[in-house]
């Protein structure tokens, strides 16, 4: 998020496991260790998307020794923020100030170009909890088409100048990763994330992304893929 442009290099620390989450080795299908991460994010956060794709480098790298399940879990960095939108720059700059505004934006240009993508900070921002009601709807037709769907968001809003908070992008995203009830989801108003799922991977958290890795290991902020490389790792060994 803007406000956390210097990040720290966090060795993984051990955390409570939560009933949800993998306590202890888990051998996948293919004889591999499977490596369950799941991830606290808001879809408005560009350092989730940065550590969305130096976790998936990570993965990547990592494909030889293990399998990976990503599970993405809701975070609202601004939960009054308006359903109607406002304009990216006017909300940023009115939250942190001109200055730390720009130098923001110049930063987070550099980083997306980085990771070969350009940022884009045109458009709309706003309430982002449509989107995590769509996103929380994809984890029951699978990760696999949840973490594409997540992928789709990030593209739309930070890439393409797209509002998070409008309906037919939602449904848009929604029909080109193949999740199926979107429009019947994003028409009621009563189907929403559930609030007992929220507390438990929000609770003690002050930021994202924020990842826990076999329901023990934790990392905070936009790390390297070597970082999660490490904590992999350690995973690992700790279920052995």
């Amino acid at each position: 998020m803007l406000s956390r442009l210097l990040l720290s290099v966090r060795i993984p620390s051990p955390a409570k496991p939560s009933g949800l989450r993998c306590t202890r080795f888990m051998a996948s299908d293919t004889g591999k260790k499977l490596m369950q991460i799941d991830v606290s994010s808001d879809t408005v956060c560009p350092w989730c998307f940065v550590g969305k794709k130096n976790l998936e480098k990570a993965m990547e790298q990592s494909k030889a020794k293990f399998d990976f399940e990503v599970r993405w879990h809701p975070f609202f960095l601004n939960p009054d923020a308006p359903k109607e939108g406002i304009r990216k720059s006017d909300f940023y700059k009115m939250k942190f100030g001109p200055v730390q505004f720009e130098r923001a934006t110049s930063r987070m240009t550099e980083i997306f170009r980085g990771l070969g993508l350009e940022y884009d900070m045109s458009g709309l921002t706003g309430n982002t909890m449509d989107s995590h009601r769509l996103i929380t709807l994809a984890a029951h037709q699978g990760y696999d088409k949840q973490n594409a769907l997540v992928e789709e968001l990030f593209q739309s809003y930070f890439c393409q100048g797209k509002y998070i908070g409008d309906k037919q992008v939602l449904l848009d995203a929604a029909r080109k990763v193949g999740i199926e009830g979107a429009e019947e989801l994003l028409e009621d108003p009563s189907r929403g994330v559930d609030e007992e799922e929220l507390n438990k991977h929000s609770s003690g958290i002050s930021g994202v992304p924020h990842f826990v890795i076999n329901g023990k290991y934790q990392l905070s902020g936009g790390q390297p893929p070597s970082t999660f490389m490490r904590a992999f790792e350690m995973a690992a060994k700790d279920g052995a």
